[in-house]
Protein backbone atom coordinates (compact mmCIF):
# COMPACT_ATOMS: atom_id res chain seq x y z
CA UNK A 1 0.00 0.00 0.00
CA UNK A 2 1.03 3.79 -0.41
CA UNK A 3 1.52 5.22 2.87
CA UNK A 4 3.87 7.71 2.35
CA UNK A 5 1.98 10.60 1.59
CA UNK A 6 -2.02 12.00 2.61
CA UNK A 7 -4.25 11.71 -0.86
CA UNK A 8 -5.41 15.07 0.07
CA UNK A 9 -2.06 16.28 -0.02
CA UNK A 10 -0.24 15.51 -2.90
CA UNK A 11 -3.27 16.12 -4.90
CA UNK A 12 -3.29 19.63 -3.72
CA UNK A 13 0.75 19.68 -4.26
CA UNK A 14 0.14 18.23 -7.88
CA UNK A 15 2.82 15.42 -6.67
CA UNK A 16 1.54 13.00 -8.73
CA UNK A 17 1.84 11.81 -12.52
CA UNK A 18 1.35 9.49 -15.35
CA UNK A 19 2.56 7.00 -17.86
CA UNK A 20 0.91 7.15 -20.79
CA UNK A 21 0.71 4.08 -22.49
CA UNK A 22 -1.26 0.83 -20.79
CA UNK A 23 -2.30 3.54 -18.25
CA UNK A 24 -4.03 6.31 -20.28
CA UNK A 25 -4.26 4.58 -23.95
CA UNK A 26 -4.96 1.19 -24.77
CA UNK A 27 -2.04 1.05 -26.81
CA UNK A 28 -1.26 -3.04 -26.71
CA UNK A 29 -5.14 -3.27 -28.54
CA UNK A 30 -3.57 -0.93 -31.12
CA UNK A 31 -0.76 -2.55 -31.22
CA UNK A 32 -2.29 -6.03 -31.86
CA UNK A 33 -4.85 -4.95 -34.03
CA UNK A 34 -2.23 -3.94 -36.32
CA UNK A 35 -0.52 -7.38 -35.89
CA UNK A 36 -3.68 -9.13 -36.59
CA UNK A 37 -5.19 -6.82 -39.40
CA UNK A 38 -1.64 -5.72 -41.20
CA UNK A 39 0.79 -8.10 -40.44
CA UNK A 40 -1.69 -11.61 -40.78
CA UNK A 41 -1.16 -12.86 -36.72
CA UNK A 42 -4.41 -14.56 -36.41
CA UNK A 43 -3.68 -15.28 -32.98
CA UNK A 44 -2.03 -12.27 -31.60
CA UNK A 45 -4.45 -10.18 -29.01
CA UNK A 46 -3.80 -8.05 -25.88
CA UNK A 47 -4.14 -11.20 -23.29
CA UNK A 48 -1.38 -12.56 -24.84
CA UNK A 49 0.81 -10.31 -23.72
CA UNK A 50 2.16 -11.49 -20.56
CA UNK A 51 5.73 -9.98 -20.61
CA UNK A 52 7.09 -6.33 -21.70
CA UNK A 53 9.40 -8.37 -23.32
CA UNK A 54 7.45 -9.33 -26.34
CA UNK A 55 10.50 -11.98 -27.13
CA UNK A 56 9.37 -13.71 -24.29
CA UNK A 57 5.38 -14.05 -24.56
CA UNK A 58 5.28 -13.96 -28.68
CA UNK A 59 5.92 -16.83 -31.12
CA UNK A 60 6.55 -14.06 -33.95
CA UNK A 61 10.11 -12.97 -34.94
CA UNK A 62 11.56 -10.21 -33.77
CA UNK A 63 11.84 -7.87 -37.15
CA UNK A 64 8.19 -8.45 -37.34
CA UNK A 65 7.53 -6.71 -33.41
CA UNK A 66 9.62 -4.12 -34.46
CA UNK A 67 7.93 -3.20 -37.09
CA UNK A 68 4.51 -3.00 -35.34
CA UNK A 69 6.30 -1.28 -32.80
CA UNK A 70 7.90 1.67 -34.85
CA UNK A 71 4.01 1.85 -36.58
CA UNK A 72 2.63 2.59 -33.23
CA UNK A 73 5.25 4.83 -31.76
CA UNK A 74 5.28 7.35 -35.08
CA UNK A 75 1.84 7.07 -35.37
CA UNK A 76 1.23 5.68 -39.08
CA UNK A 77 -1.51 3.49 -38.44
CA UNK A 78 -4.51 3.09 -39.95
CA UNK A 79 -6.50 2.44 -36.35
CA UNK A 80 -7.78 3.96 -33.52
CA UNK A 81 -5.47 4.83 -30.36
CA UNK A 82 -8.18 4.39 -28.05
CA UNK A 83 -8.20 5.24 -24.18
CA UNK A 84 -8.29 3.20 -21.23
CA UNK A 85 -11.97 3.09 -20.05
CA UNK A 86 -12.31 5.57 -17.91
CA UNK A 87 -9.37 8.22 -18.60
CA UNK A 88 -10.97 10.87 -19.87
CA UNK A 89 -13.19 11.17 -16.89
CA UNK A 90 -10.96 10.62 -14.69
CA UNK A 91 -8.11 12.43 -16.04
CA UNK A 92 -10.71 15.83 -16.18
CA UNK A 93 -11.66 15.58 -13.09
CA UNK A 94 -8.13 15.71 -11.64
CA UNK A 95 -6.96 18.59 -13.67
CA UNK A 96 -10.27 20.47 -12.61
CA UNK A 97 -8.76 19.43 -8.79
CA UNK A 98 -4.97 19.57 -9.35
CA UNK A 99 -4.40 22.21 -12.00
CA UNK A 100 -2.08 20.67 -15.08
CA UNK A 101 -1.43 16.89 -14.88
CA UNK A 102 2.07 15.98 -16.08
CA UNK A 103 2.57 12.56 -17.98
CA UNK A 104 6.11 11.17 -18.56
CA UNK A 105 6.37 8.85 -21.47
CA UNK A 106 9.54 6.46 -22.59
CA UNK A 107 8.27 6.98 -25.87
CA UNK A 108 11.08 9.34 -27.77
CA UNK A 109 8.84 12.37 -28.41
CA UNK A 110 5.89 14.41 -27.03
CA UNK A 111 4.03 16.32 -29.70
CA UNK A 112 2.10 12.46 -30.47
CA UNK A 113 0.72 12.09 -26.96
CA UNK A 114 0.11 15.82 -27.03
CA UNK A 115 -1.64 15.42 -29.99
CA UNK A 116 -3.89 12.42 -28.79
CA UNK A 117 -4.41 13.92 -25.46
CA UNK A 118 -5.86 16.85 -27.12
CA UNK A 119 -7.62 15.00 -29.98
CA UNK A 120 -9.26 12.52 -27.73
CA UNK A 121 -9.49 13.70 -24.41
CA UNK A 122 -10.04 16.62 -25.12
CA UNK A 123 -6.77 18.29 -22.93
CA UNK A 124 -4.99 20.80 -24.38
CA UNK A 125 -1.59 22.11 -23.15
CA UNK A 126 -3.30 24.22 -20.36
CA UNK A 127 -4.68 21.06 -18.58
CA UNK A 128 -1.25 18.86 -18.92
CA UNK A 129 2.14 18.22 -19.99
CA UNK A 130 4.16 15.62 -21.49
CA UNK A 131 8.02 14.55 -21.59
CA UNK A 132 8.80 12.28 -23.58
CA UNK A 133 12.28 10.84 -22.36
CA UNK A 134 13.11 7.83 -24.73
CA UNK A 135 14.24 5.64 -21.98
CA UNK A 136 12.00 3.89 -18.88
CA UNK A 137 15.53 4.09 -16.69
CA UNK A 138 14.90 8.22 -17.12
CA UNK A 139 11.57 8.74 -15.54
CA UNK A 140 12.67 8.77 -12.50
CA UNK A 141 14.95 11.82 -12.76
CA UNK A 142 12.21 13.69 -14.43
CA UNK A 143 9.91 12.98 -11.67
CA UNK A 144 12.31 14.00 -8.98
CA UNK A 145 13.09 16.88 -10.54
CA UNK A 146 9.31 17.99 -11.15
CA UNK A 147 9.12 16.62 -7.21
CA UNK A 148 6.51 14.03 -7.57
CA UNK A 149 6.27 11.57 -5.27
CA UNK A 150 3.84 9.38 -6.78
CA UNK A 151 3.66 7.50 -10.46
CA UNK A 152 1.15 5.54 -12.27
CA UNK A 153 2.82 2.82 -13.95
CA UNK A 154 1.97 -0.75 -16.12
CA UNK A 155 6.25 -1.58 -16.27
CA UNK A 156 6.52 -3.37 -13.16
CA UNK A 157 10.19 -3.37 -13.92
CA UNK A 158 9.71 0.44 -13.73
CA UNK A 159 8.15 0.11 -10.76
CA UNK A 160 11.14 -1.03 -8.86
CA UNK A 161 13.13 1.43 -10.33
CA UNK A 162 11.24 3.96 -9.14
CA UNK A 163 11.01 2.94 -5.88
CA UNK A 164 14.67 2.84 -5.96
CA UNK A 165 14.50 6.43 -6.53
CA UNK A 166 11.96 7.26 -3.67
CA UNK A 167 9.31 7.44 -6.25
CA UNK A 168 6.03 5.36 -4.97
CA UNK A 169 4.67 3.62 -7.63
CA UNK A 170 1.07 2.71 -8.20
CA UNK A 171 1.02 -0.32 -10.82
CA UNK A 172 -1.82 -0.24 -13.33
CA UNK A 173 -2.73 -3.93 -13.94
CA UNK A 174 -2.27 -5.21 -16.95
CA UNK A 175 -1.52 -9.10 -18.18
CA UNK A 176 2.07 -7.96 -18.71
CA UNK A 177 2.68 -7.27 -15.02
CA UNK A 178 1.65 -9.97 -12.91
CA UNK A 179 4.26 -11.22 -11.16
CA UNK A 180 5.24 -10.59 -7.07
CA UNK A 181 5.44 -6.93 -5.98
CA UNK A 182 4.74 -5.19 -2.68
CA UNK A 183 3.27 -2.12 -4.97
CA UNK A 184 -0.18 -0.64 -4.21
CA UNK A 185 -2.56 -1.72 -7.76
CA UNK A 186 -5.34 -0.30 -9.13
CA UNK A 187 -7.36 -2.40 -11.67
CA UNK A 188 -8.53 0.43 -13.93
CA UNK A 189 -9.38 4.26 -13.96
CA UNK A 190 -12.55 3.49 -11.39
CA UNK A 191 -9.68 1.72 -9.15
CA UNK A 192 -7.89 5.04 -9.83
CA UNK A 193 -10.79 7.36 -8.95
CA UNK A 194 -11.19 5.92 -5.46
CA UNK A 195 -7.52 5.58 -5.14
CA UNK A 196 -7.60 9.56 -5.71
CA UNK A 197 -10.68 10.47 -3.91
CA UNK A 198 -12.54 12.10 -6.76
Amino acid sequence: MVVSLNKKSYIANQSFAFDFDGVVADTMSLFTAIGREEFGLTDFYPEKITDYDLTRCLDVELDTLMQIVTRVVSTKYNHRLEPMPGAGEILQKLAQISGPLLFVTARPDAESVEDWLKDTLDMGKDSCEVIATGSFDAKAGVLQSRGKKVFVEDRLETCFYLKEAGIEPVLFVQPWNRRPHSFHEVRGWSDLADFFGV
